[in-house]
């Protein structure tokens, strides 16, 4: 009989109350700021991250989850008498996490020779519940008794169609990531310019520019609504800002005729690329893989 084990990262921005009902496990991603090392969802709440970075001189970065995190955690299950594992990671093209992720696999082997765990591992391509969301639903098929091959099929669709609009209200992360450059950013804040962003496997696009705070909601709408049909599909919320959400839910509530499916706050990992001051809607479009 199959004993299925459900593996990701703390990119996810999974809600830990989502992960315990279908028993997902999080390796978390440590983040670095002003010298010192934190690890996501250990040494701080969301919140407090936030604090730390609008208090900080510099800009956050993130390191990868190594193979060797990966084949210790492997070892647990196969300690465990489990006989499949499905991992799923951040986007490829953005962390060395999914290669790790397959770098393990091969440390097992060679302490394990011939071990009977079978590893399955899904690039997600994306980031925050873009990637966590999916395998929510994928983990509720499996402890439903679902096929291990059809559900990985589904979810490699599902984040083949996943899209992303976000907005930040502060450009100094993301011209210090590199989502945007150093001198969209300056004349951003100089005229009061707040980009509108698409993020779709990994690749970051301003999308259009609007003049002050009170605009960006409108503008976000606007866009997911070129992009599918909101009225009919499920779409989801995110945040760092307590206030912001409640107007974006009830904008987005009234514009696409439903609640949201979900709301999520952007994690340590993600908000080191956003910034503290960000929104963002994510929805299922047009398949590009």
């Amino acid at each position: 009989m199959s004993k299925i084990g459900i593996l990701t990262d703390s990119c996810c921005d999974m809600p830990q109350e989502l992960a315990d009902k279908y028993q997902i496990d999080i390796l978390c991603i440590p983040v670095l700021l002003e010298g010192k090392t934190y690890i996501e969802r250990q040494d701080m709440t969301n919140d407090q991250f936030y604090n730390m970075m609008r208090q900080a001189e510099g800009v956050p970065t993130t390191a990868a989850i190594t193979p060797i995190q990966y084949c210790e955690k492997y070892c647990e299950y196969l300690d465990k008498n489990y006989t499949d594992l499905l991992v799923v990671t951040l986007n490829s093209g953005g962390s060395s996490t999914y290669n790790n992720a397959l770098s393990g696999i091969k440390m097992l082997e060679e302490e394990h020779p011939g071990h009977k765990l079978n590893i399955q591992v899904v690039d997600s391509h994306t980031y925050s519940m873009v990637q966590g969301w999916p395998l929510v639903q994928a983990a509720r098929k499996l402890r439903n008794g679902a096929e291990l091959k059809m559900v990985i099929g589904e979810l490699n669709q599902a984040y083949a169609q996943m899209e992303v609009c976000l907005a930040a209200f502060s450009l100094k992360q993301m011209k210090k990531s590199g989502r945007i450059s150093a001198a969209a950013a300056f004349v951003g804040e100089l005229l009061g310019l707040r980009p509108i962003i698409s993020l779709n496997d990994g690749i970051s696009k301003v999308e259009s520019k609007v003049r002050g705070d009170a605009a960006v909601i409108p503008a976000m709408i606007k866009y997911c609504q070129s992009r599918a049909d909101m009225n009919m599909v499920e779409y989801g919320l995110g945040y760092t800002d307590g206030d912001r959400i409640k107007e974006l839910k009830k904008q987005a509530k009234k514009a696409f005729g439903h609640e949201p499916a979900y709301l999520f706050q952007l994690g340590a990992a993600v908000s080191s690329n956003t910034g503290p001051d960000a929104i963002a809607i994510t929805f299922p479009g047009v398949a590009r893989r």
